[in-house]
């Protein structure tokens, strides 16, 4: 059985509703594939400026901390080689050391800045490496002298203190050379002690006179050293405290708290900005309505400046009624010599043009009367009412 036309066209009718259908939802993904599209690729660049911003502030924060710490912190230790020397120009043949050991150290970090800060304690400190030779032992205690000055040459202060090697029986040293006597034999020991000298334990170095270097003198003739270098440490309290002993929380602290006030200094700033974006448009729209009030002001006033009466009096019909209205005196007394005259209004109805026109008319005004006379006085006004 063949099938019709009917149903030919039917199923023809059938699949171009399918094929609509199917354009349409093609049409409606493509559509939404790009909405997500820009959407995605909005979300991208708002999070790659939101990367790049909180990397700026972590710079910044690390920038002021860093800054913070460098000018506020001193300098913790310092470190510096001591060099004696004495005279050999001795007016005697039998000496051969005319003076005591002295040497000048500088105390100026690369020979510019100051090493101490004003008002920090610093504790100073010799340390003399000397051998075990009977010279030594024989010496007993000795004295040792240090004399800060200025830039100026003026002398900051004097210090003294003494010292001497620590006691070693013969048989001690005979039983500590046996046993390293290996080590002494390579070089890799030697037979020293370190004699170390407290010279100060809180120098507080003077405003008006800072300490640019030191004079160390040891008064002994016949000492002997290996080496010696000069110590200063800084006793730190409060805030320096915590800097030096505890670097990484501190910083991790400082960095937190810097990058915790400059985002909130940012979010604050951005939210007036928007804020003040959203006000514009409704201070803009007061203003123009602001100044479109005078124009149309302006617009109402130009009928009744033309004397142009309303067409709303075909209604009326004219009257040959007139009412007498006086309105009260307000208490102001009537003066007896008054020659002014009174203002009359009059209204009349005419006519014109197929359509009732009502004029009104000044009768009578006095020109004469001066301002202050109208305002200080009030007189009965009579007003005539012809009804239309």
């Amino acid at each position: 059985m063949q099938p019709t036309v009917e149903e030919l066209e039917s199923e023809d009718s059938g699949v171009q509703d399918v094929g609509s259908q199917i354009n349409g939802l093609v049409v409606q993904i493509l559509e939404t594939m790009s909405v997500l599209l820009v959407r995605i690729r909005q979300k991208l660049l708002e999070m790659a400026l939101l990367i790049c911003v909180i990397l700026l502030v972590f710079w910044v924060a690390l920038f002021l901390y860093g800054s913070f710490y460098y000018s506020f912190m001193p300098t913790a230790n310092f470190i510096t080689p001591v060099y004696f020397y004495s005279r050999t120009d001795c007016p005697s043949p039998h000496h051969s050391v005319c003076s005591f050991p002295v040497a000048n150290v500088s105390l100026l970090k690369n020979g510019k800045h100051q090493v101490m800060t004003y008002g920090q304690p610093y504790q100073i400190k010799l340390e003399l490496e000397m051998p075990e030779s009977p010279a030594n032992q024989e010496l007993g205690m000795f004295l040792v002298k240090m004399t800060p000055y200025s830039k100026a040459g003026q002398i900051v202060d004097v210090t003294a203190r003494s010292a001497m090697l620590h006691y070693r029986s013969s048989l001690l040293q005979a039983l500590g050379t046996v046993v390293f006597s290996p080590m002494l034999l390579t070089g890799a020991s030697e037979q020293k002690q370190p004699v170390i000298v407290e010279l100060y334990s809180e120098f507080k170095d003077d405003s008006y006179k800072p300490t640019v270097g030191a004079v160390i003198e040891i008064h002994s003739q016949h000492i002997q050293i290996y080496r010696a270098h000069l110590y200063i440490f800084a006793h730190f309290t409060g805030i320096r405290y915590l800097l030096y002993h505890f670097p990484l929380i501190s910083a991790l602290i400082g960095v937190m708290s810097n990058f915790a006030f400059l985002s909130l200094i940012i979010v604050l700033s951005f939210l007036q900005f928007n804020l003040g974006s959203h006000r514009t448009p409704g201070k803009a729209i007061k203003q123009q309505e602001e100044k479109n009030e005078p124009d149309d002001l302006n617009d109402q006033s130009e009928p009744q400046d033309e004397g142009k009466a309303p067409k709303n009096v075909d209604a009326m019909e004219c009257s040959s009624l007139e009412v007498e209205e006086s309105i009260p005196d307000m208490g102001v007394e009537e003066s007896v010599d008054d020659s002014r005259e009174v203002a009359e209004d009059e209204l009349i109805c005419e006519a014109g043009g197929g359509e009732m026109i009502l004029k009104h008319r000044h009768l009578s005004q006095c020109m004469s009367q001066s301002s202050q006379a109208l305002t200080g006085t009030v007189d009965k006004t009579y007003y005539r009412v012809g009804v239309c």
